[in-house]
């Protein structure tokens, strides 16, 4: 007889997850068994990135890996994530799962928007810690009619996790991101990882932000090479780029340089 796949009595390596928990989530997604992936590429759409990238852009059907720099730079590394799915939603049908552990943020639907994501297209799972998020995830991979998958953790990504969850994703066309904390560092089999922190946004003449900016670190790829940059997120376009910020900056050091000079 063939093991229910959710049974976790046999098997040390999968955490305790409630049948009732497993219901809910299937139920969420429409699931049903996911057929082969065709590994597709989604690209960055900035050529000094992609090319730094084995496959020409973010591997789908791979496990990619999210930290903030530092320890104040969460909001801006789930900022970046969630432009990441917004750009994958933006190029195919389908809905994004976020699997969040309670106690982390909850994002919002003004803030959705703002970052360029329907809110009618994300649906939220909360679960009760980490052990939790790693089996949503994976069962989530096994589900039909998604085109993203994220999860944020309280803590680390460790290799044991990080494997199960890269084999499942092999078997999809999903784009996997799991959002990690800053402080804990462990090996694991991660395509990328991306290390990423608050730049200075640009803001109009009433103060507001028009575009969310990051330091981005690609500290791992695999294949490929690493690198930093400077992005700024264009919400209606779902587009990164480079030289808005990049001129924005030099024109307000013009500026400051100017302002000293007369001083």
């Amino acid at each position: 007889m063939t093991q229910d796949p959710t049974d976790t009595r046999n098997d040390p390596e999968r955490p305790p997850f409630a049948s009732a928990t497993i219901a809910a989530l299937r139920g969420l997604v429409a699931g049903g068994a996911a057929g082969p992936g065709t590994r597709g590429v989604m690209p960055m759409g900035i050529h000094a990135i992609d090319m730094r990238l084995a496959p020409g852009g973010l591997g789908l059907g791979q496990l990619h890996e999210i930290a903030p720099e530092n320890a104040g730079d969460e909001p801006a590394a789930l900022g970046f994530a969630l432009a990441l799915v917004a750009r994958r939603l933006a190029r195919i049908e389908g809905e994004a799962l976020l699997v969040t552990a309670r106690g982390h943020p909850r994002p919002y639907g003004q803030g959705l928007a703002g970052l360029g994501l329907d809110p009618g297209r994300v649906l939220l799972f909360e679960v009760d810690g980490d052990r939790d998020a790693f089996r949503a995830v994976e069962e989530a991979l096994r589900a039909t009619g998604l085109a993203a998958v994220a999860g944020f953790l309280d803590a680390g990504l460790p290799l044991a996790q990080s494997r199960r969850l890269h084999l499942a994703a092999e078997r999809t066309d999903l784009l996997l991101l799991m959002l990690r904390s800053s402080a804990v560092e462990s090996p694991n089999v991660a395509a990328t990882r991306w290390r990423i922190a608050a730049g200075k946004a640009l803001r109009d003449r009433f103060g507001c932000i028009e575009r969310p900016c990051w330091q981005v670190r690609l500290e791992r790829s695999r294949n490929g090479r690493i690198g930093d940059w400077l992005l700024e997120w264009d919400h209606a376009a779902h587009r990164f780029g480079l030289a808005g910020a990049l001129a924005g900056h030099a024109a307000e050091a013009d500026a400051d340089r100017r302002r000293a000079g007369r001083s």
